[in-house]
């Protein structure tokens, strides 16, 4: 049997999920998550086979906590988002993600992913990965793109700073760099630019 843990902030598409799944001969679905900090700790607690993680999630998303989830267990994750954009996939691919597809997948097709991720291979969407090898890079560093994320929310130059263990005008530099690198005048036209491009 494939232990998989199941995590999605709306309950209606992940009960119907999870009930889909629990269908299938060799997937059993242990834990069922609203959120990525719920679902980090179900994870380390029942160390499931695969980790299948919305994407858009309150708090921690299911990029954040397959990050976190590489660097203290062996359990591979898949990502499913409604909105599939090319950077989005980028992130993922450089946080260990083994799976990447859309919603719109039918359970079957989420199944079969499953398997496959379990068997040890990688699997991305072949629209999405055709997207992202179309689509524009960002003209941001890694360290830049850290900054809008831990500040996407409308946190003060404080709490971004001690997010990410840096001084507040080390943020405020990266900041003013963002701004003259994307030609808008607020951090919160910065991250809705990178939001809407997938860079974050």
């Amino acid at each position: 049997m494939i232990r998989v843990l199941l995590a999605d902030d709306e309950a209606m598409i992940r009960s119907a999920l999870a009930a889909l799944l629990r269908l299938e001969e060799d997937i059993d679905v242990v834990a069922e998550c609203a959120d990525g900090e719920e679902a980090l700790a179900e994870a380390i607690r029942l160390t499931p086979d695969i980790c299948l993680l919305d994407l858009e999630m309150p708090g921690l998303d299911g990029v954040e906590v397959a990050e976190r989830l590489r660097r203290v267990t062996s359990i591979r994750c898949v990502v499913v988002t409604r909105h599939a954009r090319p950077g989005v996939l980028r992130r993922a691919l450089a946080s260990g993600v083994a799976g990447f597809l859309p919603k719109s997948r039918g359970a079957n097709e989420v199944a079969e992913v499953i398997r496959r991720v379990a068997a040890g291979a990688r699997y991305v969407d072949p629209e999405i990965a055709a997207d992202a090898l179309s689509d524009e890079r960002s003209p941001l560093t890694d360290r830049e793109l850290d900054v809008l994320r831990a500040g996407r929310r409308g946190e003060t130059t404080g709490q971004i700073a001690r997010a990410l263990a840096l001084a507040p005008g080390t943020v405020r530099n990266h900041v003013s760099t963002v701004l003259g690198k994307l030609h808008v005048t607020t951090r919160q036209q910065a991250v809705l630019l990178a939001e809407e491009r997938g860079w974050i």
